[in-house]
């Protein structure tokens, strides 16, 4: 089976070119390696920006499913783009003197090569953080431990995380969650008939205890992008998990600082419509095949990830403290779990 495989993959040797030529302005660590069948992949984590620890940062990520292809995408065409705005753009040189920006387009490249949800391990690494949900999960879908012979294996009670699930949130841990504001984008792709943007919790319905900054951020984008045309809402609106990563690693933010984690999920049903054949396809059903369509999600996107940036840049203007939370947080609830299903959630 080696054989049929090639040494690499094109999203990994694309990152590995955009490093190359951000190396004068970007710092590129590689915070794990994975060593399989003698090929070996690093999980390689850039980022450019203010050196202040206290600095607001902004963190891009991808490629936590192998199959998950387009997610990675989107990192590297920010990434791409990033590196080309910094021989022009004076507002972006502005923006980096006070914000961090961190892209790890590819967590799982093991995975990726294999062409697999999971790591080379059979790990799904979005289930295989320690906690258990507070209630009944789908059936497999919601994690299981069973074998890695089944779909969305957590791997072994009581064993170790996996190495790339366990960067992750080193890296989120040093560089984003001990900082007074970040955010993180996760970009995946999955079922669905529309895109989603989800956040915390997924193994619990209860609030996540910055639910006033995640609705004032949610606000402020749909008033500067009224037709993006996303379904914003915590993941428990639409099933429970055990062992999601993002739930691990804002619970184990400080809690006075302000992390938001928020999950990029783009709806692979709108894709298969348009061309049914993909469903022949392990990649079809995670991905645009065609060009046309990848280029149109590369550019349907971008408009997020630049307004996270400025948000996080622009943060004392619309972070809300003392009756002004209390305000928002009771207008909060009310959109998401009074009427979780309100029209634009």
């Amino acid at each position: 089976m080696t054989s049929f495989l090639p040494d690499s993959f094109e999203e990994y040797d694309d990152l590995k070119a955009l490093l190359d030529e951000a190396a004068p302005w970007f710092e590129t660590r590689s915070i794990a390696t994975v060593d399989l069948r003698g090929r070996r992949f690093e999980v390689l984590v850039t980022s450019i920006g203010s050196k202040d620890p206290q600095a607001p940062a902004v963190g891009f990520f991808g490629g936590i499913h192998g199959l998950e292809r387009i997610g990675s995408r989107l990192v590297l065409e920010y990434l791409r783009s990033l590196i080309s705005r910094l021989a022009w753009d004076d507002l972006l040189h502005q923006l980096l003197d006070s914000v961090r920006i961190y892209c790890c387009p590819i967590v799982n490249p093991g995975g990726m090569w294999l062409a697999t949800r999971a790591n080379p391990n059979g790990v799904d690494l979005m289930r295989n953080a320690p906690q258990d949900a507070d209630e009944r999960v789908p059936f497999l879908a919601g994690g299981q431990r069973v074998g890695s012979w089944l779909p969305w294996y957590r791997g072994r009670r009581g064993a170790a995380m996996e190495t790339e699930a366990s960067a992750l949130l080193r890296i989120v841990d040093e560089e984003l969650a001990h900082r007074p504001l970040s955010f993180a984008l996760d970009c995946h792709s999955g079922y669905g008939w529309r895109d989603s943007i989800w956040f915390p919790y997924a193994r619990t319905r209860q609030l996540m205890r910055n639910l006033p900054e995640m609705y004032v951020l949610k606000t402020m984008f749909e008033r500067a992008h009224p037709h993006h045309g996303y379904a914003f809402e915590p993941q428990s609106h639409q099933y429970l998990l055990h062992g999601d990563l993002w739930d691990c690693a804002y619970d184990r933010a400080p809690a006075d600082n302000v992390f938001l984690p928020l999950t990029l999920e783009l709806g692979s049903w709108l894709w298969i419509k348009k061309n049914p054949r993909q469903l022949f396809s392990r990649q079809g059903m995670f991905n645009p095949v065609m060009q046309h369509r990848t280029a149109r999600v590369l550019r349907r996107h971008a408009n997020l990830f630049d307004f996270l940036t400025r948000a996080a840049f622009s943060s004392a203007r619309w972070l809300p403290e003392g009756v002004a939370r209390q305000q928002v947080l009771q207008s909060a609830i009310g959109h998401w779990y009074q009427n979780p299903r309100a029209p634009g959630s």
